[in-house]
This record gives structure tokens, sequence and C-alpha cells, in this order.
């Protein structure tokens, strides 16, 4: 059975939120939907499994989206973070988050200008079905793993 459902955010847990939030919003033009959230509580708590949980962070506006309902990528900071292990494409759950670029080598100098690291390389592979991609995996200056795509 399929639901009715419209995709809203993808959440990233920060070492540092502010400083997380100013790299997606310079280096891709991402946009704050304010207020900031600060949330704690026995919800907080309840929803997570975190006992005692509490956070901070905002909502930013993925580019290439306007409006109320535009979806967003949900930047948070807990006030007790667990331990971050290292990145790796190949870990079982949400691998990356990609964007599309017009230049991926200019994405990915901005990227590191605004102390973002490569993972990988950059290729370019034609794949089936589908055309010709020129990609890159890098990360976030936390280590969050970002794809740097342009089809054609």
């Amino acid at each position: 059975m399929t639901i009715n459902a419209r995709y809203a955010h993808t959440n990233i847990v920060a070492e540092d939120w502010q400083r997380l939030a100013r790299f997606y919003q310079q280096v891709f033009g991402c946009k704050p939907l304010p207020p900031k959230r600060q949330h704690a509580g026995q919800w907080l708590a309840d929803v997570t499994g975190i006992p005692n949980a509490a956070l901070e962070g905002i909502h930013l506006r993925l580019p290439g989206y306007n409006g109320d309902n535009s979806p967003t990528l949900e930047i948070f900071q807990y006030h007790h973070a667990a331990e971050r292990p290292q990145p790796a494409a190949n870990r079982p759950g949400f691998a990356h988050i990609a964007f599309a670029v017009v230049d991926v080598e200019a994405a990915r100098q901005a990227v590191l200008a605004a102390g973002g690291g490569e993972l990988g390389q950059p290729v370019t592979v034609e794949i089936a079905g589908a055309g010709r991609i020129t990609l890159i995996y890098m990360t976030d200056p936390e280590g969050n793993i970002i794809e740097l795509q342009r089809w054609g």
C-alpha cells in the first residue's frame, strides 16, 4: 500500500550546527528558514529514545526550491552527542546527500575552500540507459558525505 506522502527534510546531526549551516549556505546557497530550533523535554526524549535529549539548530531550504513547502536540510546539534564513526560510502544506512552542479571541478574547489574534504576522485562515466555523469564524493567540514554531480 502506498501512502500519500511528500518529502519534507533530511537531518544532519552536527558537532557545531552553526559552522555546518554556514558551510551549506556558503557553498550550495541553502537559505535559512527561521526560527532557530531549541528543543528539549520529555517529548524529545520519547521521540528520539534519548533520555534527557536537548538540541538546537536550524532548517535550511535546499537549492533549487522556493516556497514554504520546499524540502529542507535540518541541521541539529545535540547537547550530548554520540561518537561519530569515520565516513564511508559503503556504510549501511543513509550514505550521502547529492547536489547537481553546473561545474563539478568548480564545486569541488568551493567545498575545499569552505573546509570540506575529498573522499574520492572525480570520475566521468557512461551509465547504461541513463547517460553520461561526472561526479565526485566529498565531505563537509564534519565528515558527512556529499556527492557533486553533473549529467550530460
